[in-house]
């Protein structure tokens, strides 16, 4: 639910509604300047980095050894109603066997996950991280890929062998060609398994890069971020 929809109404007149729609529009000019957004990221407490990497992996462990805490999913739903606080923002490839709450033991609600093939950076998952940084007090950020990627397979034809995709794909696989060649540079044994790991790597680099509010949240500490490769055949994160 929208955090900044609940706008209570009972007992006013439409004199007073009319009044109060006058002041909204006098303030929608400035409710957005920058000092806004920082009053707002002030005013919304997070757990260090650090501390919430820490958490995510611990849960990890759980999972790799089928043993998760997280079963009852009906637990906190009239608080979530109202109100998000996640500890992490995760960058996640869509694939359908990579599933972020589940490889880190996570409930609803503790992880504000962003999913598309390839886990790559877009101006939509940049402003996605934005949210989550200046809304929801989130200071970690975590790029998950995972081996078997689709999406850097496509990549490696295309760099490779000249294929040709169809509809959008090309400008997804053109925002992972820069790993693909930066990894077969290092002439590695297994192409796909260190292109995982660069693109990994790259939108590191990316979102620490992302300007301005990522970049001065990254550069200040307020916000870590990290990476991490999902091994679809036991389930564990292995740290980039």
């Amino acid at each position: 639910m929208c955090q900044f929809c609940g706008v209570a109404s009972h007992g006013l007149s439409r004199r007073a509604l009319f009044g109060g729609g006058l002041a909204a529009l006098a303030l929608a000019g400035s409710a957005m300047s920058r000092s806004a957004w920082a009053a707002s990221d002030a005013a919304v407490p997070g757990i260090p980095g650090d501390e919430a990497l820490r958490r995510i992996m611990a849960g990890n462990a759980r999972y790799v050894g089928n043993h998760p805490t997280q079963r009852d999913f009906s637990t906190g739903r009239a608080e979530r109603l109202t109100t998000q606080r996640p500890i992490a923002a995760v960058l996640s490839c869509a694939d359908s066997r990579v599933a972020p709450e589940f490889a880190f033991d996570e409930g609803p609600g503790q992880l504000f996950v962003i999913r598309v093939a390839g886990n790559i950076l877009d101006d939509d998952g940049a402003a996605s991280l934005e949210y989550a940084v200046r809304f929801l007090g989130v200071r970690l950020a975590m790029v998950l890929g995972h081996r078997n990627c689709g999406a850097v397979d496509a990549a490696i034809k295309v760099v490779k062998d000249g294929a040709t995709l169809p509809g959008h794909l090309p400008g997804l696989i053109d925002a992972i060609k820069p790993a693909v060649l930066a990894a077969a540079a290092t002439k590695p044994t297994d192409l796909a398994a260190a292109a995982t790991v660069e693109n990994v790597r790259q939108t590191m680099h990316r979102i620490a890069a992302s300007t301005p509010i990522l970049s001065e949240a990254a550069s200040s500490g307020q916000l870590k971020v990290a990476g991490g490769v999902y091994d679809l055949a036991n389930g564990k994160v292995n740290l980039v």
